[in-house]
């Protein structure tokens, strides 16, 4: 199972319920959250630890019980600091088509033009209904069914009530413009990231000369577009030991480090530790997790 992916297309929750709830802490391959996007909207809760989250180029810091709405479309990706961090992704169109009064209310006041606060702390109202949210996903009692769906109706009716949005700048609106530029350039990425890519590449993807590219990219991304396609092929790297027997020098070829020593190098700086003592230590702690855990979900989020 690869778990990394640019533009997620995983049909979340069923038909009757698109909601999917997934859990995350250091043993999961996927604990790094490299830069994505997918469709649908996204509630993130910080359990334990802090996460570093960037959502369109602006940087948050979540510490315990704090959340993130992420819309849809948002390029989104986090540091995580000893962190376990749960998230909800929802369907917004689905949840919203059989509610013709709520829909056009919704459209009428976070349409286009407005966006829903990012960032809602431990304590506030909205963070109080997410974090029972996620308890109602987590615990499956039933009819948690119609808890969970009353809780996120209670989420979007308070963010009406308290004014938890913002009308959407000219300022914004280029940045979406960039986004949708940028999201090119990552697909390009999560496509050949074992292949040689050059900086002119990646800007011809982006529609931009390089300088400008580079720039716009570091100020989404926070890192230059060479030392992000090297991050994205350690973090594809480190998955490939957690889930593959194959060799240290296999993996690191297969994932477009020609030069093992570079890769070692690359891989102890990202990680702390080298690629042989990080899959002892993922196995080691999958090992620990699997007499306690009870369902994790698999797929990417």
């Amino acid at each position: 199972m690869r778990y990394l992916a640019v533009h997620e297309r995983a049909v979340r929750g069923t038909f009757d319920f698109p909601i999917e709830l997934y859990r995350v802490d250091v043993s999961h391959p996927r604990y790094e959250m490299p830069f994505h996007w997918h469709m649908e909207c996204e509630l993130l809760l910080v359990r334990k630890g802090s996460l570093a989250l960037s959502v369109d180029g602006e940087v948050f810091h979540g510490k315990p019980g704090d959340c993130f709405f992420l819309p849809s479309g948002a390029i989104h990706g986090g540091k995580p600091e000893l962190c376990v961090y749960h998230c909800i992704v929802f369907d917004m169109d689905r949840f919203l088509q059989d509610r013709a009064v709520c829909r056009r209310k919704f459209a009428a006041t976070l349409g286009s033009e407005a966006h829903i606060f990012t960032f809602h702390p431990a304590g506030s109202s909205t963070a109080r209904l997410i974090d029972s949210l996620f308890s109602s996903m987590e615990g499956e009692k039933p009819g948690y069914e119609f808890v969970t769906t009353g809780l996120l109706w209670q989420f979007i009716g308070t963010v009406l009530e308290e004014r938890l949005y913002a009308p959407v700048s000219d300022e914004a609106r280029l940045d979406r413009q960039r986004a949708e530029q940028l999201k090119n350039v990552l697909r390009r990425i999560r496509r050949d990231y074992a292949s040689p890519l050059a900086l002119d590449e990646l800007a011809s993807e982006a529609g931009m000369n390089p300088r400008y590219f580079c720039r716009v990219f570091r100020q989404t991304t926070g890192r230059t577009p060479i030392d992000y396609l090297n991050y994205y092929r350690i973090e594809c790297a480190a998955e490939l030991l957690c889930v593959t027997g194959e060799s240290v020098t296999d993996v690191a070829l297969s994932c477009g480090f020609n030069d093992p020593g570079y890769f070692a190098r690359l891989f102890r700086r990202h990680k702390g530790i080298s690629a042989a003592a990080y899959r002892r230590e993922h196995a080691d702690s999958e090992a620990e997790h699997e007499e306690g855990r009870t369902s994790w979900t698999t797929e990417t989020f």
